[in-house]
């Protein structure tokens, strides 16, 4: 006859509302802690992919962000189909994340300063990118242009949509566009990568901020290991893909904590961005007032004009504006 012990068996199995397992050190984390670390484990620093909406919440002051052009949707131009139909996956997603899709836009404040921000959301169909995110994106940096605000994205994509075949390939060219658009108008763009950011959005609009951000371990990279490998005919370096290797090749700028995400753009922004400047004699005589570059702000210059003049007191030129000859 079976003894029977007065107590329960330890059980292997944990509600998944209440526990969620590190990949990291196989840790049983309490979802509740877990939330107050911003989903950080604080065992080993696993960062763990997090909602646009989430990402938001911490990143910009409370209650300042204004989402714009929510309605839109993506729709199924292809008619397309592989193990379900396309419409099916877009209402599986947009159930699952409340969103229409992959990508939130719209202007916030961090620390006071205003600022154009797109966040993109893993979790609807691994972030990839169709045509509403690349209009959302290209949106986004169009008003940070017209506004004259820096332009922030936070990227978290496995790449182009393949729902969509050519329409989300064109998304690299038209995002590319406008992010050169904000560059040739001195608008600062400060780009975070996040876990994963990968495919048609690093190729794109991801690795070419004035300063590229990543969140610790974060898996950076165009294409998978054996591509890669099979492409350049040679074995591939261990852990060529994470944050922290292209951090010490010089293509990261900045590997930051999620804690201190918004701390690290918040004294970004204020390199980048030219204080106000009392009894603005510019605005009175009807000039338009250009943000510092990123050089400048730091040595305390101006950025010259179209014509090659100095704004400001100084006739001092930054690295790589100075005239030939």
């Amino acid at each position: 006859m079976p003894v029977r012990l007065p107590f329960r068996p330890r059980r292997d199995a944990y509600p998944s509302d209440l526990w969620t397992k590190c990949p990291g050190c196989a840790e049983m984390l309490f979802n509740k802690q877990l939330d107050k670390t911003y989903r950080v484990c604080p065992h080993c620093s696993h960062h763990f992919r997090i909602s646009a909406k989430a990402r938001i919440e911490f990143l910009v002051d409370q209650g300042s962000f204004k989402e714009r052009d929510s309605n839109l949707a993506p729709v199924d131009v292809l008619n397309f189909v592989d193990l379900k139909a396309y419409p099916d996956r877009l209402v599986a997603a947009q159930l699952a994340t409340g969103l229409r899709d992959a990508a939130v836009w719209g202007f916030a404040t961090i620390d006071g300063r205003r600022v154009s921000l797109c966040v993109m959301d893993f979790g609807f169909i691994g972030g990839s990118m169709g045509a509403v995110v690349g209009e959302k994106v290209a949106r986004a940096g169009e008003a940070a242009v017209a506004e004259r605000v820096p332009l922030i994205i936070v990227s978290s994509s496995g790449g182009a949509r393949m729902q969509e075949g050519t329409y989300s390939l064109m998304q690299l060219v038209k995002t590319m566009s406008v992010v050169e658009r904000v560059k040739a108008a001195r608008v600062p763009y400060i780009s975070v990568m996040t876990d994963p950011t990968t495919g048609g959005v690093f190729a794109s609009f991801a690795v070419v901020g004035d300063v590229n951000i990543a969140e610790p371990n974060a898996l950076i990279r165009f294409a998978g290991d054996r591509v890669s490998a099979g492409t350049i005919g040679e074995e591939l370096p261990p852990g060529y893909q994470r944050a922290e290797f292209w951090y010490s090749h010089g293509f990261v700028d900045r590997i930051v904590a999620r804690a201190k995400l918004h701390e690290e753009i918040s004294t970004l922004l204020g390199f980048l961005i030219a204080p106000p400047l009392a009894g603005a004699t510019e605005q009175a005589s009807g000039q338009t007032s250009w943000p510092r570059s990123f050089l400048s702000a730091l040595t305390g210059t101006r950025t010259a004009d179209s014509n090659g003049e100095s704004r400001g007191s100084q006739t001092a030129q930054p690295r790589g504006e100075a005239q030939n000859g």
